[in-house]
């Protein structure tokens, strides 16, 4: 018997509101998906008549959620009263480490400042209780870009398996390999590097990789976003295939890793998880898993990737769409389960300037875009198989680099993820 996670409405492509530059990229990317039919309107009330025109301003805590992948703040920019020492205040439980090293921008390009653009290197990782902390590779690879105009924000994901010339990582010893790029956050964190290694080694990867140099970065522990996901109340995902859970089953109502049902004893009463199509609301742990698999996908670490960017903006939406801001207790909660849930670089710059950098920035305006249009492009070496950037995606890379990553997309729409 399989445990079906059921839909309760049709899944549809969803586009935010659209802002500035949407409204190009809009019309150009829509053309190319499947017409959708669209939703009866709702009654407009008279609130809803004078506010409808009106751009949503997210919560500054929601904008952190556009930057970091998590929530961490609560109040919005109309309402700040001495907002420094308020953020100052709501951030003090986040751990702030170096994680950038080399792999940070140089004067030239434009480091240690947020009057131009800001690239941010994001990392997913996954460590559980019986394993051992640095024993562990970044499941989730993104590179944020906000333009020098500080209106919009693009998430885009890079391949796991992508083939990537790791460099000699000096701080342990690692003397550099050819390997697939999740497999440098691991190699920097062995031998004393830790954490902070990792991500170190991981940046200075991606900047030659790239040609991307970053302004932060931030490390997301699964187990913490979790609790940030349950502090929401949940997030409404939208499953666009049947996704068989490579990862967890059902034991008695509760939904456990496999490694913990075989300790349990009750290995015999365990029951597959299996996300049927359409939109539903998840907890933490169902969003989380859904949006960690890949094996029963048809397009493997493509679908993933689309699935983890759907859930980041499944948070945002959530944020700015849920009233958390004006719910004391669950803007608490978020605060204490935020702090838990990421390891934080700023590049040198207080985290309040680099929040207020990004006022700009609403929860709109978040763009997800893939690599390599979202197609396997694979390379056979020594008998491994690799994930190799196409022309399109060096191009990509770029846009990123020179700031111009906004034409990029509005003269290559395949770049723009269907999440």
């Amino acid at each position: 018997m399989h445990v079906r996670y059921r839909p309760d409405a049709p899944a549809q492509p969803r586009w935010n509101a659209p802002t500035r530059v949407q409204t190009i990229v809009r019309p150009i990317v829509e053309a190319a998906l499947p017409p959708v039919p669209a939703p009866e309107p709702a009654p407009v009330t008279g609130r809803r008549r004078r506010d409808r025109h009106r751009r949503r301003r997210s919560p500054l805590w929601a904008r952190l959620a556009v930057t970091f992948g998590t929530v961490v703040l609560m109040l919005s920019v109309g309402a700040l009263a001495g907002a420094h020492v308020l953020i100052g205040e709501a951030t003090k439980n986040i751990t702030q480490d170096n994680l950038l090293g080399d792999g940070s921008k140089s004067a030239a390009e434009g480091g240690d400042s947020v009057e131009g653009a800001i690239d941010m290197l994001l990392l997913g990782v996954d460590v559980r209780q019986s394993w051992e902390e640095n024993n562990t590779r970044a499941d989730t690879i993104v590179i944020l870009h906000v333009p020098a105009t500080h209106d919009q924000a693009f998430l885009i994901s890079v391949p796991r398996d992508m083939l990537a010339e790791i460099p000699a990582f000096e701080k342990n010893g690692f003397p550099g390999a050819t390997a697939k790029v999740n497999d440098a956050f691991y190699y920097g964190a062995q031998n004393g590097g830790d954490w902070a290694g990792g991500a170190q080694l991981m940046a200075e990867t991606l900047k030659e990789a790239t040609g991307i140099g970053f302004d932060g970065a931030a490390i997301i522990d699964f187990g913490g976003f979790k609790n940030v996901i349950d502090a929401l109340g949940g997030v409404r995902m939208c499953v666009d295939e049947e996704t068989v859970s490579h990862h967890m089953v059902m034991i008695d109502g509760e939904q456990m890793f496999k490694t913990d049902a075989r300790r349990s004893g009750r290995r015999w009463a365990a029951e597959p998880v299996v996300y049927e199509p359409g939109c539903q609301e998840m907890n933490g742990t169902q969003a989380l898993d859904f949006s960690r698999q890949r094996y029963s996908l048809s397009d493997g670490d493509y679908g993933r990737q689309r699935h983890q960017q759907q859930m980041i903006k499944a948070i945002v939406r959530k944020a700015t769409d849920g009233g958390i801001a004006t719910n004391p207790l669950q803007v608490n909660s978020l605060i204490h389960a935020a702090g838990a849930a990421f390891t934080l670089d700023t590049g040198g710059i207080p985290i309040a300037d680099f929040i207020f950098a990004l006022k700009g920035v609403a929860a709109g305006d978040l763009l997800t875009l893939n690599t390599n249009g979202g197609r396997f492009n694979p390379v056979t070496i020594d008998g491994t198989e690799y994930e190799q950037l196409s022309e399109l995606s060096v191009r990509m890379f770029s846009a990123v680099r020179e700031d111009r990553l906004i034409d990029f997309v509005i003269e290559n729409p395949e770049v723009v993820s269907r999440s």
